[in-house]
């Protein structure tokens, strides 16, 4: 009797210069109505911060992706737009002094979702997030079920109902698995957004490990 092979399992690794293309070209697919990132832009995050760019890769071909850089939250905590806090999907907001890891992207392969990648992605943050010591992660996420019931519903509203168990959106649903609290909604966050009319949820994760007494440190051996 033959043994049945095993499946190759999903690889959480850094993210590369020789990955921009294939990953561009997976932002494409997940988001087709929303602008995606040029190779310069992605070239300027992997640049200003690499240990925040972090990737799947099943099979030797890009699965997922998810980019982050550091804030001071002070500066940011009120109303603002992906544009401005990304500055244009640049990370040249990216503040080394901050304590605050913000997740300005993730994307995952439409034809793998519920496959693990999403939670393979937000624990690589984690441990980045541990392994700096920083305060929080802190994320503005899509709601794209609020279309259907802008209607009759503020996007306060709906992600309120998501909160209580009456809705399922799959991204708020999904962060909310995955350990993050909700905070509110931030409108105009991603105009070009037409399923959350442009709606974000923000949302935020505590690390059980920050010490105040200790500084922020990029960990050793990450890539650069």
């Amino acid at each position: 009797m033959i043994a049945a092979m095993k499946k190759p399992a999903p690889l959480l690794r850094p993210t590369h210069p020789d990955d921009v293309p294939a990953l561009i070209a997976l932002q494409r697919r997940v988001y087709p109505y929303i602008p995606h990132w040029t190779e310069k832009k992605f070239h300027n995050q992997l640049e200003v911060f690499p240990q925040g760019q972090i990737m799947v890769e099943l099979e030797g071909r890009p699965v997922g992706c998810a980019g982050s850089m550091i804030v001071s939250w002070d500066e940011w905590a009120g109303p603002h737009t992906w544009k401005e806090i990304t500055a244009s999907g640049t990370f040249d907001n990216h503040n080394p002094e901050g304590h605050t890891l913000y997740g300005a992207e993730v994307f995952v392969d439409p034809d793998l979702r519920g496959h693990g990648l999403g939670h393979l992605l937000y624990e690589g943050r984690k441990a980045l997030c541990r392994a700096m010591n920083l305060k929080r992660i802190i994320a503005c996420g899509r709601l794209p079920g609020y279309h259907k019931h802008a209607d009759t519903l503020t996007p306060e509203q709906y992600a309120q109902k998501v909160v209580w168990g009456d809705f399922r959106d799959p991204v708020l649903g999904f962060q909310l698995h995955e350990g993050f609290h909700y905070c509110g909604v931030i409108e105009g966050y991603i105009p070009e957004d037409k399923e959350s009319l442009g709606n974000a949820s923000l949302i935020v994760w505590l690390n059980p490990d920050y010490d105040p007494a200790r500084p922020t440190l990029i960990p050793e051996g990450a890539p650069s």
